[in-house]
């Protein structure tokens, strides 16, 4: 079947505001992301794409602009099912407040059982989202045979919750996977598995480098993956910020 390329959206300014974006409208790249969208192109230069899907939110829209610009030719379409997970009430709170509540427990350690209070289930999240990607990528085989390769431009718990279902792990350990702003994780589909062949790739190895600590004042609200890791092995839900 068909190859499936994942781009999560470049860093956004909910991301180094530390809020937890959800589904609020108007959230943007930031400077660092429109950077990282205008290099997508040329990363995806030697890759033929038979089509682009995208969330409809405004900062997958962004990120994807650059590489539409590059290639006119290059079929869009918009798809909710691979859209923010809805938080509900805890869209656009901070991070930092949201680590106090009972459920942040139950989302680290059993995210197969969280609901958010007006919103979805991570569960409900992962189905529609896999549902999205096997219909698509029997409409991409179907239309463009089973060598095609296609995108989709996502958000960071999406992408892992996919991650996680073509490895056959249980939704309960998708937080071990991470994934920066503007990476690629791309993944073949084959009738009888699937195989994962880039996880969280941004050709660019710096983030992995030690940090120094934060300011005290700053530290609550603009945590990265790195500086969330050490805080309890905790994974920073809707993606993080990642690599400055």
């Amino acid at each position: 079947m068909a190859t499936l390329i994942l781009v999560r959206h470049g860093r956004s300014t909910a991301n180094t505001a530390g809020l937890l974006a959800g589904w609020t409208p108007g959230v943007a790249l930031d400077e660092r992301g429109a950077e990282q969208a205008a290099a997508l192109p040329g990363r995806l230069a030697a890759v033929p794409l038979a089509a682009a899907v995208t969330s409809p939110l405004q900062r997958c829209k962004e990120t994807l602009a650059p590489l539409l610009a590059a290639r006119p030719e290059l079929a869009l379409h918009t798809d909710d099912r691979i859209g923010e997970c809805h938080y509900g009430d805890w869209s656009n709170r901070k991070l930092s407040e949201l680590s106090d509540e009972p459920l942040m427990k139950i989302v680290q350690q059993h995210p197969s059982a969280a609901a958010f209070p007006g919103g979805e289930s991570m569960r409900a999240m992962q189905a529609r989202a896999v549902d999205a990607v096997r219909e698509w990528n029997a409409r991409i085989e179907e239309e463009h045979g089973s060598d095609a390769v296609f995108l989709m431009c996502s958000h960071g718990d999406i992408i892992k919750s996919l991650v996680a279902d073509a490895l056959g792990m249980h939704l309960d350990l998708f937080q071990r996977i991470h994934v920066d702003p503007c990476s690629v994780t791309a993944v073949r589909y084959t009738p009888t598995r699937p195989f994962l062949l880039r996880l969280g790739d941004t050709g660019d190895f710096g983030s992995l480098a030690p940090r120094p600590a934060p300011a005290p004042d700053a530290a609550a609200d603009t945590r990265t993956f790195e500086s969330a890791t050490e805080d309890g092995g905790n994974a920073v839900v809707g993606g993080g910020a990642g690599a400055a």
